[in-house]
């Protein structure tokens, strides 16, 4: 039996699979330039997400298992095993990390999932997209369409033509053997993947990001990847990340989404939050957060 959802509205259920929790970056690493004492009026709501004593931001790596209209989604899909990361030890030539079994518990074994949503293609949101078979990268979802956008696919077309290593190689290992066994679905923003859930443009941290509007019949889920990585962004709406390729435009995407997930009172899931989801409420230029609760409602 599946384990509980971490997120259950209406005709909706999410379930978050955890890779690596925490994952902890310093504050000046992450936001560069930031001021971390500029929170420090919020320190209660942001428990678990910024620790402002040690100045570091804390972070999950995870998917979020979305079933809608009788389909299992996956968004995005982590860092995975045996892939060559040597920047990065922690996620360098995984292995035994128990993600595959943390999946089926969820109700999600490999041969059960519809849709892969990658909302971009950085090697912590693609990395089990394949996994290392007789020596080969394989999709590791057999039957599943992995949809992408279409913008975002020929940047890093492009980015790898000049240099293969970028992004930590992950292209190479995680997209491309998508690419050529034909499980690849490349689509625009405002395209719909299955009834009640439509894409939409996130662009800034990537040039073509796409997220996911999810209605529920109570109120909508918004999963947006890295457009917002830590709730201290909507405290601080003009924070963008190091990792973001325009951080202007990064900015006035968060701005745009913040107003229209606390005008809808909906539900926003960043890919890096370590609580099923978080509501917004406008104050002033700020947002204050709220994180959904650990029985499934929000």
């Amino acid at each position: 039996m599946a384990t509980p959802p971490d997120l259950a509205l209406g005709g909706v259920s999410v379930h978050r699979v955890v890779d690596l929790d925490p994952f902890v970056l310093p504050f000046d690493m992450i936001f560069p330039g930031a001021d971390p004492a500029a929170l420090g009026s919020y320190r209660a709501e942001l428990e678990g997400h910024v620790d402002l004593d040690r100045k570091e931001v804390l972070l999950a790596i995870q998917t979020h298992v979305v079933r809608i209209a009788g389909l299992t989604i996956l968004v995005d899909t982590c860092v995975g095993e045996h892939k060559p990361r040597p920047v990065r030890p922690d996620w360098n030539q995984r292995a035994a990390s128990g993600y595959l079994d943390r999946l089926a518990a969820a109700g999600a074994r490999p041969e059960d999932v519809d849709i892969v949503l990658c909302t971009h293609l950085h090697a912590d949101h693609v990395g089990w997209n394949t996994q290392l078979r007789d020596g080969r990268w394989v999709p590791t979802f057999p039957r599943a369409r992995y949809v992408m956008g279409h913008g975002e696919l020929a940047h890093w077309q492009a980015a790898v033509a000049k240099d293969p290593t970028v992004s930590h190689g992950c292209f190479t290992d995680s997209v491309l053997p998508v690419i050529e066994a034909g499980q690849a679905a490349p689509i625009a923003p405002g395209d719909s993947i299955a009834e009640g859930a439509m894409t939409l443009a996130l662009p800034g941290h990537t040039p073509g990001q796409i997220g996911l509007r999810i209605e529920t019949g109570q109120r909508p889920v918004f999963f947006c990847g890295d457009a917002v990585h830590t709730p201290a962004q909507a405290l601080e709406p003009d924070w963008s990340s190091r990792f973001c390729t325009d951080r202007e435009q990064s900015a006035v995407t968060r701005r745009a989404l913040f107003e229209q997930v606390a005008a809808e009172d909906a539900v926003l899931v960043p890919a890096h939050l370590r609580a099923a989801g978080m509501r917004l409420r406008r104050e002033g230029s700020r947002y204050r957060p709220t994180m959904c609760g650990c029985d499934g409602s929000c």
